[in-house]
């Protein structure tokens, strides 16, 4: 018989260079258990073989790994862990890039000032074929090309929504405006108003001289025209569409702007369960895209996506914030997989929850150029529609904007519709 002699925690803490109160914590969290505890003082001992545990708990605290996901490394083989962390690590560096990209923009407007504020732009190739998310991939840049020093450019809009083929209520909203073009998936009994009370918090930033958002008359727009009409709620779920100048005179902050909409659609969402409690549970999902210039600041929550089409390629530039992309960045799903998992369609941060982290949106900003086209949708028909189709439909450049929502949309109810559908394509052009 061999005898181990146990460490105390003391001593354990010391061989594996964490501190006492780490390795309580890892108790409780059931990552690192204590090979035995005292019944009567209640203090921990901890086997020798458990050190090399205990070290892949502290390295991937190092690199800053959330414990959540620190135990499903622990508890992984050696491949499976390995997975893990190389899926860890490509999110940490798309984070990593897109805060480089701010910092970045900061410093240069706070050496130079408003008027020389160049916009951001994300690393990466120029790709063709299927769509590729930003965060691993990269937007081609946009120095050097028309749009890109800050000229101001033109847009050509369109959207619309449909209830598609299965759905009794049509929950999704779809805008489009000479600077601001934005879809809302509703969710939960109020799903219909949810999505309507984000768009309309947004539709305010379409004024000029531009203010505070929650100061605004919301706005509706004359189809054809894109002519602003004051209007007293959010305009039926029909086609809009329309071309406009972005003059560029809009303020500095953009993304300040579009948080602050953001928060005030977070309001005036859970304002609604406040009124009819037999709402409580309803909430929306927003992708937006506010035009100033050359300038294009993005905003998202949810799965809704934006998608750019540019030199032939379609990138995804929005990450969506669910249940089955989580574990598909954790290594534990492929984006196969999660096409058919039966939690696709739950969220893990969305408009109108009451955790200021769970309704927390994406904030990013990008340069627009002439000759891209932008498409914001949601996932009534990304469920559905492949990304080769939808970028087949994107790249003919005869088919105006409008055409192209509603083709998209009658892809989806070919697909069989399960959902409702909305979506909003924006055309960027040389301005006249």
């Amino acid at each position: 018989m061999v005898i181990v002699k146990l460490l105390t925690i003391g001593e354990f803490a010391r061989a594996a260079r964490l501190s006492p109160k780490a390795l309580r914590l890892y108790d409780e969290l059931g990552l690192l258990r204590p090979a035995r505890v005292d019944e009567w003082s209640g203090y921990r001992y901890y086997a020798p073989s458990q050190l090399e545990r205990a070290r892949l708990v502290a390295w991937l605290r190092r690199v800053g790994m959330p414990l959540a996901q620190i135990g499903a490394v622990v508890e992984a083989p050696p491949e499976e862990a390995a997975v893990r962390v190389a899926a860890f690590l490509r999110v940490t560096e798309a984070d990593f890039a897109e805060r480089q990209r701010l910092a970045q923009f900061l410093i240069t407007y706070l050496s130079e000032g408003a008027s020389a504020m160049p916009m951001p732009t994300e690393p990466g190739p120029v790709l063709s074929g299927p769509a590729s998310s930003a965060a691993a991939s990269g937007v081609p840049a946009a120095s050097g090309v028309p749009g890109a020093s800050g000229a101001p450019l033109a847009i050509r809009y369109a959207a619309a929504s449909d209830i598609g083929l299965v759905r009794k209520q049509n929950q999704d909203v779809g805008y489009a405006g000479p600077r601001l073009v934005a879809v809302a998936d509703g969710f939960g009994p109020g799903g219909e108003h949810a999505s309507s009370a984000v768009i309309d918090a947004l539709r305010g930033l379409e004024a000029e001289p531009l203010e505070p958002p929650a100061t605004l008359t919301p706005a509706t727009l004359t189809p054809a025209t894109g002519a602003p009409t004051p209007v007293t709620s959010v305009p039926p779920r029909g086609e809009v569409t329309g071309s406009g100048e972005s003059s560029g005179a809009m303020p500095a902050d953009l993304l300040n702007l579009l948080s602050d909409a953001v928060a005030a659609a977070a309001s005036s969402v859970r304002s609604l369960a406040t009124a009819k409690p037999e709402l409580a549970g309803s909430g929306a999902t927003l992708t937006a895209m506010l035009l100033s210039g050359s300038r294009l600041a993005l905003v998202h929550i949810g799965d809704t996506r934006a998608y750019l089409f540019r030199d032939g390629g379609l990138f995804q530039i929005t990450h969506d914030h669910s249940v089955t992309q989580s574990m598909i960045d954790a290594g534990r799903l492929t984006p196969e997989e999660a096409a058919s998992h039966p939690q696709r369609s739950l969220l893990v941060r969305a408009v109108g929850v009451s955790s200021a982290q769970l309704a927390t949106p994406d904030l990013s900003l990008l340069d627009a150029r002439a000759g891209d086209r932008y498409l914001l949708t949601s996932d009534g028909l990304t469920n559905v529609v492949p990304d080769s189709v939808i970028r087949r439909t994107l790249a003919d450049p005869a088919l105006s904007p409008a055409v192209v929502v509603r083709r998209l949309i009658a892809l989806a109810n070919e697909a069989g519709g399960p959902d409702n559908i909305a979506i909003a394509v924006a055309d960027i052009t040389d301005s006249a």
